[in-house]
């Protein structure tokens, strides 16, 4: 809630930070608003669904994850969909665990109306939607939660810890063209003027020294780890701790988790892999489980936090 509070009072308000710094200007949370409201939807919202359809995957039985990717050095889908599996696997072991009858979930009040909250009051605009997963059984619970948890975890940390690295340097992402670039049949002094001297036109198009730091500053704070951040599976809780079955199923999780954390190094270290390793490339470590505190580029907290 406080981060909510933060983004609307100085972020996402009118003439607030994206607003005066981001080429859309007064219409970047339009623009956002209006692309919720297309595309959004609850069931594309999980890795595998987002990937098909987007068209960077396809359902395969025969490739890992199930997944045939279109793209097959991309690292985010290659290290998530790892990521994925292994949040999966631990909410399985964890569902399956409490709910061993499958008739146990649709009688649950609770769990239903935890659902219900989340379908009518947390997206009351699309409430009425038929793309909303039913929660009779225990599948149907365990693709809910491995989606929300994947949201608000691994997919969070990848879009948002590398922010400082690809964009702190405001020419590799610049945030707003403050003038149009020449081009051969602007005015003939001008377009001299760039072929001569190109950094003088680069520089009255890029955002201004105040825009330029203030996006830089606002990356730096988005991109950093606290240090009492808490990672997936750095912690236990003292109910799953006490049960023998759910302590041994975390355990597990815990392992996988290490191991995506070596198979990142080897894949970075992959010379044939040209987005992650090789000149010029930031090894993709975004989807690394633990961090140091700080802009590190790496770490998965538990749930969305900057």
């Amino acid at each position: 809630m406080e981060i909510n509070a933060l983004a609307r009072e100085a972020l996402i308000n009118a003439n607030g930070i994206i607003e005066s710094c981001f080429s859309p200007a007064k219409y970047s949370i339009l623009l956002s608003s209006v692309a919720y409201d297309k595309l959004w939807q609850f069931n594309l919202q999980g890795l595998p669904a987002d990937l098909i359809h987007r068209g960077l995957a396809v359902e395969d039985p025969n490739s890992p994850h199930g997944l045939k990717l279109s793209i097959q050095d991309y690292p985010y889908a290659n290290d998530g969909l790892v990521l994925w599996d292994a949040i999966r696997e631990w909410i399985t072991a964890y569902v399956n665990h409490y709910y061993p009858d499958p008739t146990l979930v649709e009688s649950d009040s609770e769990i239903q109306a935890w659902w219900e909250e989340i379908r009518t009051k947390g997206h009351a605009d699309k409430k009425d939607e038929p793309w909303w997963p039913q929660l009779k059984s225990p599948k149907d619970l365990i693709e809910i939660l491995t989606t929300i948890v994947w949201i608000t975890s691994g997919h969070h940390a990848a879009v948002n810890f590398g922010q400082y690295t690809y964009a702190g340097y405001f020419p590799n992402r610049p945030t707003i063209a403050r003038t149009n670039m020449p081009t051969e049949d602007r005015d003939e002094a001008e377009w001299e003027l760039f072929l001569q001297k190109p950094e003088v036109t680069l520089l009255k198009c890029f955002p201004s020294q105040v825009q330029a730091t203030t996006v830089m500053s606002v990356l730096d704070i988005l991109s950093n780890h606290s240090p009492d951040e808490e990672y997936l599976g750095n912690h236990i809780e003292a109910s799953w701790e006490e049960d023998v079955v759910v302590k041994a199923a975390f355990e597990k999780f815990q392992g996988r988790l290490k191991e995506l954390e070596g198979l990142i190094d080897l894949r970075n270290a992959d010379r044939n892999l040209k987005n992650r390793n090789g000149a010029g490339i930031v090894p993709y470590e975004l989807l690394k489980p633990v961090s140091e505190p700080g802009v590190t580029g790496q770490g998965v907290p538990f749930s969305i936090s900057i």
